[in-house]
């Protein structure tokens, strides 16, 4: 850990800015971004000309994937340099592909998901703190106890091996030198591996006790801001990402005003899955929703999820003309068509349904599987059939969660639940499924979600 903590300090030692913005959760109403690789020419191009060549947004969530997955250990700001290339091809080595230094289409989409599915594991928010107003990142499974008082907010483990603490106190005439030293003393005992001191914040590293910890400090005036995040040696493994992140995403004095809220109004796909009206969608698009309307035949009622899979079903009474499909088994494999009804801005306020082919790639042993390029907004829902024509699974739009400077486009990734997930789901839930028609686009539907 000390020397990958090392690194990120010598890249904030060349000059990161240290109110870094993080780029606030997107949500299943914003517009989501296809992932933007450039093909590199061979002669004419380097890894980084490539990358200089794609959207600031597209840079910076590489380099937050990246520092997920444990290839990347510098400041995610979205700009290039050697460490971010070097990363890129750790990742194509491990992955067993040809070290270029680009990422292409599915490499990219192996990347966002595989980040996508860690940031999961330990519950990565990006949180206002009331009492100050900080924006930061929190591992909220890791650390699921939150207590908080005047002089800031405390997040822990249930048996203390993780604490995060977020300070703040008055002082007359702060300097990060003179913070720096203060915080080296306090508490006593401090072993201090590694110190940068820039005039606007300052970063301590080392061990505290029998846990190693990671500090960083500012000012605004004489109020004084410290994150802390406190762990033991056995987890490293597990918080040695999440220190990269939470040290990008921290923003102690935020200048805007938080997050947008989600739209009064979302779309998504639903997918028919029998003649008495069970619909399959994306719990995303219909959590929350004060009315879930399928467009063409009414109002429906959420009767079940699956939060681990992100699938809600749906049931609308006494509708008719309803084509459920037929959820053969079929399985996702190099391309798989996404049939859906994109969103009404998407498509001139129609509401035909469409497809569209995406790349499947497999990740890991477990059948998760990332698709690229994402489709449309309102696509989220999808029924995905493969190569021969059989029901492979339902297709979700996830939000990116990005650590680092704001950004107004955050990418967007999309994953596939699988046909066996989806089938058991409905078992689970005593939905007859049998039987249907191999017509997805007969039998996809418009989700309607109304928010307050």
């Amino acid at each position: 850990m000390r020397s990958m903590l090392a690194a990120t300090l010598i890249l904030v030692a060349a000059g990161v800015s240290a109110h870094a913005q993080m780029t606030a959760p997107t949500t299943a109403g914003s517009k989501p971004k296809a992932v933007a690789t450039v093909p590199i020419r061979p002669g004419l191009q380097t890894p980084a000309d490539t990358a200089n060549a794609m959207a600031q947004a597209e840079r910076l969530a590489i380099q937050s994937d990246l520092a997920w997955v444990g290839q990347y250990n510098g400041a995610i700001t979205g700009d290039v340099s050697e460490r971010m290339v070097a990363a890129i091809k750790e990742f194509q080595k491990q992955r067993g592909g040809k070290q270029t230094g680009v990422l292409n289409p599915q490499e990219r989409s192996v990347l966002a998901e595989t980040a996508r599915r860690r940031q999961d594991n330990v519950g990565w928010k990006i949180v206002t703190e009331a009492g100050t107003g900080a924006r930061l990142g929190v591992p909220t499974k890791l650390v699921p106890q939150q207590s908080s008082d005047a002089n800031g907010a405390k997040w822990t483990s249930p048996t203390g091996t993780i604490q995060i603490q977020l300070a703040r106190r008055k002082q007359a005439n702060p300097t990060s030198a003179k913070l720096a030293e203060q915080e080296k003393k306090e508490p006593a005992g401090r072993a201090i591996d590694y110190t940068v001191v820039k005039p606007d914040f300052f970063v301590l590293s080392g061990m505290q006790g029998l846990k190693k910890f990671y500090l960083r400090g500012t000012f605004k005036g004489d109020e004084v801001r410290i994150l802390t995040i406190l762990y033991d040696q056995a987890t490293e493994g597990t918080v040695e990402p999440v220190v990269i992140a939470m040290s990008s995403a921290f923003n102690p004095f935020p200048s805007g005003s938080g997050p947008p809220p989600r739209k009064t109004v979302e779309y998504g796909t639903g997918v028919v899955v029998s003649d008495d009206g069970a619909i399959v969608a994306d719990r995303e698009i219909t959590d929350g929703c004060l009315a879930i309307t399928i467009g063409g035949f009414g109002s429906a009622d959420q009767v079940a999820d699956d939060k681990d899979h992100g699938l809600a079903l749906l049931r609308i009474y006494g509708a008719r003309g309803l084509k459920p499909l037929g959820l053969s088994n079929g399985a996702a494999k190099s391309t798989v068509d996404l049939f859906g009804i994109a969103d009404p801005q998407n498509q001139g306020g129609g509401s035909a349904a469409s497809s569209v082919k995406a790349a499947a790639a497999q990740i890991g042993g477990d059948g998760d599987v990332a698709l690229s390029p994402p489709p449309a907004l309102g696509f989220s829902g999808a029924a995905a059939l493969d190569a021969d024509g059989k029901f492979a699974g339902i297709a979700l739009l996830k939000p990116a969660l990005v650590a680092g400077p704001a950004t107004a486009t955050p990418a967007a990734q999309a994953v596939l639940v699988s046909a066996d997930t989806v089938r058991e789901f409905l078992k689970t839930n005593d939905v007859n499924a049998s039987g249907g028609s191999a017509d997805a686009k007969a039998s996809v539907v418009r989700v309607i979600c109304v928010r307050k």
